[in-house]
């Protein structure tokens, strides 16, 4: 397929597609999803080899949220059962960082739901950070408390901070449709914010809330634009109680096109493939690993994901290895771009790769971003309209019941 060896040779190249070629991988057809993740698998592992970066989140305060994000189960006025706790103690929080370190992953993301951070909040944090990194060497830490007030960012990277997330979510143009408490620009302004801070900066997307194609690609395209280390691919987890409860409209198929899309538009970009991968992808997960070098191990905020010892094994029996907390994740001219500016990338030594949030169960961390490259998508095509709904999967949608904020142990 011509389009597919023109992607390949762009992303070998770092060089952006059009928004045609990105839209016309979207529409492929089912027939042709096993030749869209070979393509883009080479070019991940151009850039990545067969590793695989483990993350693991800790959700340092759960639910009572003031935001009003449609896809949130900790969102303001919330009917769904999730566990709700306020902020947890910098000990109990590094006890459950160690639970996910010693399974494997070398980044913990800590992650608190609401608007934003208050100065003592960030002081709060400060201390859980040097915790975790008193306690286990060689960890890297994200911190992901939603909108970030002017000297925040400063704050917790002096703290031990290596990176911040955020995630942008949807496109601008659909952006109030989900959320009306905050705008899209607040979340472009907490991600220059983090950048200006030296903070590897995290951000991605949620597919699955009823976006056409053309904002998926809006979206990415706009994401490369901000150019975060890290890019998390969440697909929607619909939590009975929340307005997208209804929203199934998600196949393993078109989760492996909007990934290999992403890798194409983000080609030397930490990929990560974020909440909902269990209940959208399903037997087809191990596929994805040839698109993405990230997932998260075990639980997310407030819903179960796979066992962490099936996630290991996953790995192990596609082919993929585990990556090393010695290794740098990513390659070799982001590493010294970010030296440039102040910030590590994912170079253990010096800093960090973003890894970060990007489970969508909390309101207050988004990201954000503008498309500096043109706007919107023009046209809208039939394969651009938003997808009919699928089969609803209630079954494979747990509330997490276990790990920080309970007395169980935590799924690592």
């Amino acid at each position: 397929m011509d389009l597919l060896n023109t992607l390949v040779d762009k992303g070998l190249r770092r060089e952006l597609p059009t928004r045609e070629e990105a839209l016309a991988v979207l529409a492929t057809s089912d027939d042709d999803v096993l030749d869209v993740v070979a393509a883009a698998g080479k070019v991940r592992r151009h850039w990545f080899g067969r590793r695989v970066k483990l993350n693991y989140l800790v959700n340092l305060k759960s639910g009572l949220c003031p935001e009003d994000c449609s896809y949130c189960s900790q969102r303001l006025g919330s009917d769904t059962g999730i566990l709700k706790y306020t902020w947890l103690k910098p000990d109990d929080a590094s006890r459950a960082a160690a639970a996910g370190l010693a399974g494997g992953a070398k980044r913990v993301c800590l992650v608190a739901s609401g608007r934003g951070p208050t100065d003592r909040d960030v002081d709060r944090v400060a201390g859980t950070i040097k915790a975790i990194k008193e306690q286990n060497e060689g960890v890297e830490v994200c911190a992901c408390l939603g909108l970030l007030s002017d000297g925040q960012a400063e704050r917790l990277r002096e703290a031990g901070a290596d990176a911040y997330n955020h995630n942008l979510n949807t496109s601008e143009g659909t952006y109030a449709d989900i959320t009306t408490t905050h705008t899209y620009a607040d979340r472009v302004d907490t991600v220059n914010k983090a950048h200006a801070a030296g903070l590897s900066a995290c951000s991605g997307l949620i597919a699955g809330m009823g976006e056409s194609d053309a904002d998926l690609v809006d979206v990415v395209f706009s994401l490369r634009a901000l150019d975060p280390d890290s890019v998390p691919v969440n697909f929607l987890i619909p939590v009975e109680g929340t307005p997208l409860a209804k929203e199934w409209n998600l196949t393993p198929q078109r989760c492996l096109r909007i990934l290999a899309m992403v890798r194409f538009v983000c080609p030397d970009v930490e990929v990560r493939i974020a909440g909902g991968r269990e209940v959208h992808l399903r037997t087809m997960q191990p596929l994805a690993l040839n698109l993405a070098n990230s997932i998260f191990l075990g639980d997310y905020l407030t819903t179960e994901g796979q066992a962490g010892k099936a996630d290991l094994e996953m790995i192990a029996d596609a082919g993929f290895e585990v990556e090393g907390t010695g290794e740098v994740t990513l390659p070799e001219h982001r590493v010294e771009a970010a030296a440039g500016r102040g910030s590590g990338c994912g170079s253990h030594e010096g800093g960090s790769s973003h890894e970060g949030c990007g489970s969508h169960g909390s309101c207050g961390s988004a990201g954000g971003c503008g498309s500096h490259e043109g706007g919107d998508v023009c046209g809208t095509t039939a394969a651009q309209e938003a997808p009919a709904a699928q089969e609803a999967r209630t079954d494979l949608v747990a509330v997490r019941r276990r790990g920080a904020g309970t007395d169980l142990a935590p799924n690592a």
